[in-house]
């Protein structure tokens, strides 16, 4: 088990265990109680998770420990990931022309059948769990959130598989990270809801060959929560030398950064961007102005208020995708773009894009279970 694995899988489940999504959820099943539960349960391991992942290395009473707790936390993130996915299904297939099948699925009756079936699953998952915590007969040291750094899945430059409906975006956003400007470096957001396609859009733009021709330097860090100075340059240091920096003070940091940017044009993408503290974004700009004219920063984020702190141009809305596009990136997931013979599949999947409002991400979830 890699150090952080773990810790990444749990701070993923906490997470979505927040959401206002899984919320609904649990309303509509009868489970937001033992969901509840199960939060608390995983964020109180959580708390020693890390200290736990440090001593391992030494003691192997907390390494046995671990696996029995990793087996768990898995089936536990696979649970939650199966809990959304049956809710999503639910969501987008609630329209007029649902097949017989289908509204027997969601009848009243068998909605309530599915809940007490998962609200079983769920305390099974959560008692299993709590008599792992109870077992542990060693001291573990409660870390606090600044010390915790826990990332959602880490996200990479490279270019995504399918990408529909997005060169507008793509062209406007190049040309102001071309754009030449009065200030050294300057920084443009793109913001978004979750499941838009920000991060894409920034990966393809990363990748554009008149982009790689244009700066001597292209950096990609994932930031996600909390935000942390030292752990960003260090970020960024490992992404531009392709080796883990040693764990050095921030001072000793700044000097190494300042050998990667100093003098150069480069263009910084800051990914899943949530930190809304004006006085750390100070301090990191403060890093980061050695670069020559025309560096650029990119940030992606879902919070315009995130997006207004930084950055010195006006930021991109990213909007959902067209009916048009919509359906096309439906036919490419979930029949190969093969478009269907029979009306009424056409009619039903045009009903079902229209619950997903656009969205990339939920037209190629639906699409994939479809």
């Amino acid at each position: 088990m890699a150090d952080g694995v773990l810790s990444n899988v749990v701070g993923n489940i906490i997470t979505k265990l927040g959401s206002r999504a899984l919320d609904e959820i649990g309303l509509w099943w009868g489970v937001k109680g033992e969901l509840k539960k199960l939060d608390a349960t995983v964020s109180s391991i959580r708390n020693v998770l890390l200290d736990a992942e440090e001593q391992q290395k030494l003691n192997r009473q907390v390494k046995g420990w671990l696996e029995r707790l990793e087996e768990v936390v898995y089936d536990a993130d696979d649970l939650i990931d199966d809990f959304a996915t049956e809710a999503l299904r639910r969501r987008v297939m609630t329209g007029n022309r649902m097949t017989k099948e289908v509204s027997l699925f969601f009848s009243s009756s068998n909605q309530l059948v599915y809940g007490f079936k998962m609200g079983h699953k769920i305390k099974v998952i959560r008692e299993s769990l709590a008599d792992i915590q109870g077992d542990r007969n060693f001291n573990l040291e409660v870390r606090t959130d600044q010390e915790r750094i826990v990332w959602r899945d880490q996200t990479e430059s490279s270019l995504p598989e399918v990408v529909i409906g997005r060169e507008g975006d793509k062209n406007a956003i190049t040309e102001l990270v071309l754009s030449n400007s009065e200030e050294s470096v300057s920084i443009l957001s793109i913001v978004g809801i979750g499941g838009l396609g920000k991060t894409t859009l920034a990966q393809i733009i990363f990748n554009d060959e008149l982009i790689k021709n244009s700066f001597e330097r292209r950096i990609w860090v994932c930031v996600s929560d909390p935000f942390n100075v030292k752990m960003i340059v260090r970020k960024i240091l490992e992404s531009a030398t392709e080796k883990k920096p040693e764990d050095l003070e921030l001072e000793a940091l700044k000097s190494q950064l300042g050998r990667i940017i100093d003098g150069k044009k480069y263009l910084l993408v800051l990914d899943d961007v949530w930190n809304e503290n004006r006085e750390q974004w100070q301090n990191l700009k403060r890093l980061l102005v050695g670069g020559s004219s025309g560096s650029k920063i990119l940030i992606t984020t879902r919070s315009k208020k995130v997006a207004d702190i930084p950055s010195t141009m006006a930021p991109h809305v990213l909007e959902g995708l067209s009916p048009d596009e919509s359906w096309f990136l439906f036919l490419r997931v979930a029949l190969e773009g093969q478009v269907p013979k029979n009306a009424n599949a056409r009619e039903i999947g045009e009903e079902i894009l229209k619950k997903c409002c656009g969205v990339p991400l939920a037209i190629k979830t639906i699409a994939g279970l479809l």
